[in-house]
């Protein structure tokens, strides 16, 4: 049985755990492989406690949980306007555990998203992926996100990593 539930203090070394292997497995080829390596769940968690403990406003952060252990993680909110108020939502991160891929969490959690972003009352979601990380892009686009034309690119440790936007409608 698969839950959803809001994440808590207690969940940070799991999630850490899932982003960390989630970046591990989902970016090899697509960013620099030391970066990849370097990356650190202690760390993650670290940063990511600090963060919870400060509040997080109005971003949600949910896990996925089977079997009493996280499998996913999914953090949502307001999308970012350069000028004015957020005027609809974006999923700021998603990540499962490379083992549990295809399983139902990444569904469960974006209905989960889409149910919060509709209990908002917002218009849209937006998120961003790697261009060249095609199961990412599949699954966003088999929940109905669209690519919407906007495109930037990160540098990781001097290498271009270019990201694409979509948008899925929900009204």
């Amino acid at each position: 049985m698969l839950l959803i539930r809001e994440m808590t203090l207690d969940d940070v070394d799991a999630v850490a755990e899932v982003r960390v292997r989630g970046w591990q497995t989902a970016y090899t080829g697509l960013m620099p492989q030391p970066y990849l390596d370097s990356m650190s769940v202690t760390e993650d968690a670290k940063q990511r406690r600090a963060f919870l403990e400060r509040g997080a406003g109005a971003m949600a952060n949910w896990v996925a949980e089977r079997a009493g252990k996280v499998a996913g993680w999914a953090c949502f909110g307001p999308h970012p306007e350069p000028e004015g108020p957020p005027r609809g939502g974006e999923l700021y991160a998603m990540y499962v555990l490379p083992e549990q891929q295809s399983t139902g969490v990444g569904t469960a959690l974006m209905d989960k998203v889409v149910s919060e972003a509709h209990r908002r009352g917002l218009p849209w979601v937006r998120l961003w992926v790697l261009q060249g990380n095609a199961p990412a892009r599949r699954f966003y686009e088999q929940s109905g996100f669209r690519l919407d034309g906007h495109e930037e690119s990160s540098d990781i440790d001097g290498t271009p990593v270019p990201e694409v936007r979509y948008e899925l409608p929900l009204t």
